[in-house]
């Protein structure tokens, strides 16, 4: 199966890394301490299965659902629990580690299981996968209409998600089999165009193409089969596909992962291989520009990723840590409003909307003012999806519940509307609109 996405818009900045030769190519980074963020699954209700100065193993449970006690999520790493983090209320904001001596990371060994449903949840793979609607963690009650892969993250900077799995298809092949006996329906993967991967046996394999956001899975779950109301799908990448595949086949997992550090103001921009919630300090070690200056520290994409700061850690889902610039600090003619040909833009008042070639160094400024929704279209030139995305957002504002369910709420997903809210004039953050949206109706119909 082929389809072709032809809305959207790819931006390009400068910093990208050089792809590698292979993944054994890769240098290796050992993380000074490694956090699980329990904010990175949505649908997860966190408590700590750990304490302070807990001595722990690669895949031994950090945290564990509360709705759903067999729902885990496990240490990358073995080390030792150097603090259980919590914010106001005493909310469970994070659990760092501190690693042992080692020169490689150690494989993940789970806790042993009586089926392979209940190792995937145990393991903390689980929670590496989303559900439709709602764009959260999977309920183990309910059985998925479809299943799918991405194997390709289109956003800017990111990395070539093949050079993980090249080698793994024994894996891959072990995974699709093993999803199979979970899902009533089919396990599709799709991938970009040119791959290197080769058909997965038991796979649904289809071809995408088409500008950013194609390699997100909810383009292709629209373009390929919708989510009606009442049914559910679960969506996960090829780089956890791999995983689940090294669990069902060997009963272990390999803790490495592969990141880009990348970005405008990274002087060496390339592929590493370190370990999930590896702090951002030890991954950027001396390769930051040396000019002065305010900078963001972003894990994930500019598009979708959470500002962590120097001090801060890999996020999940994100296999990327993006630097620019603030821009608190900047002074230029005229500030935003200067029409200068450095800007990158949508809009034609920019002279940066007509370098299509030309690699930008955009900052973190918002240029502009938040104001009332124009309604124009705006959204619908990059939303490659059958939605009215603005009266969607509009419904979601109001709490409009009907209104939501007609609109489409239960297809997307906060990143589905990322590319929205870097057009939008109104300056409207669409994103958390959508994930409070989907908070709501979740505890509303649910």
């Amino acid at each position: 199966m082929e389809i072709k996405i032809k809305k959207g818009l790819d931006i390009n900045l400068q910093g990208a890394a050089p792809r590698p030769a292979d993944s054994g190519s890769l240098l290796w980074v050992r993380p000074e301490s490694v956090a699980v963020c329990p904010d990175d699954f949505p649908g997860f209700v966190p408590k700590a299965a750990v304490k302070e100065g807990d001595a722990v193993e690669a895949g031994a449970p950090l945290l564990f659902d509360k709705n759903n006690p067999e729902i885990k999520l496990v240490s990358p790493v073995s080390g030792t629990v150097r603090a259980v983090v919590r914010g106001d209320r005493r909310k469970l904001l994070r659990v760092e580690v501190v690693p042992a001596e080692m020169s490689a990371p150690s494989a993940l060994k789970p806790e042993p299981a009586a089926d392979f449903r209940t190792a995937l949840m145990g393991s903390g793979l689980w929670c590496m996968m989303r559900q439709r609607p709602y764009d959260i963690v999977p309920d183990p009650k309910r059985t998925p209409r479809d299943i799918f892969v991405t194997a390709f993250d289109s956003s800017p900077l990111a990395p070539h998600l093949e050079y993980a799995v090249a080698d793994g298809m024994a894996d891959l092949e072990a995974a699709v089999t093993a999803l199979s006996d979970l899902t009533s329906g089919k396990v599709y993967i799709c991938v970009p165009e040119g791959t290197p991967l080769k058909p997965v046996k038991g796979a649904e394999w289809v071809t995408v193409s088409g500008p950013h956001p194609s390699g997100n899975v909810g383009p292709q779950i629209a373009a390929i089969a919708p989510v009606n109301k009442g049914e559910t799908v679960w969506t996960l990448d090829v780089v956890t596909l791999r995983k689940i595949g090294q669990l069902a086949r060997t009963g272990s997992i390999d803790a490495a992962d592969m990141i880009t550090v990348a970005g405008p103001e990274v002087a060496t921009p390339a592929y590493l291989l370190t370990v999930a919630g590896a702090d951002v300090k030890s991954l950027l070690a001396g390769r930051m520009k040396g000019a002065p200056g305010h900078r963001r520290i972003i894990s994930g994409s500019v598009f979708t990723g959470v500002k962590v700061g120097i001090d801060g850690y890999l996020r999940y889902p994100y296999r990327q840590v993006s630097v620019i610039r603030e821009g608190d600090d900047a002074d230029e003619f005229m500030g935003w409003a200067n029409p200068g040909a450095s800007k990158m833009s949508v809009k034609r008042s920019v002279l940066g909307h007509f370098l299509r070639g030309r690699l930008f160094a955009p900052d973190a400024r918002v240029n502009g003012g938040h104001r009332a929704m124009i309604l124009s279209g705006e959204y619908d030139k990059v939303l490659p999806m059958d939605i009215m995305g603005e009266y969607l957002i509009k419904a979601i504002m109001a709490r409009d519940i009907e209104q939501m369910e007609q609109l489409g709420i239960y297809e997307v997903a906060p990143e589905d509307f990322a590319l929205p809210e870097y057009v939008d004039t109104s300056k409207h953050p669409l994103q958390r609109i959508v994930r409070e949206g989907l908070d709501f109706m979740r505890s509303e119909v649910e």
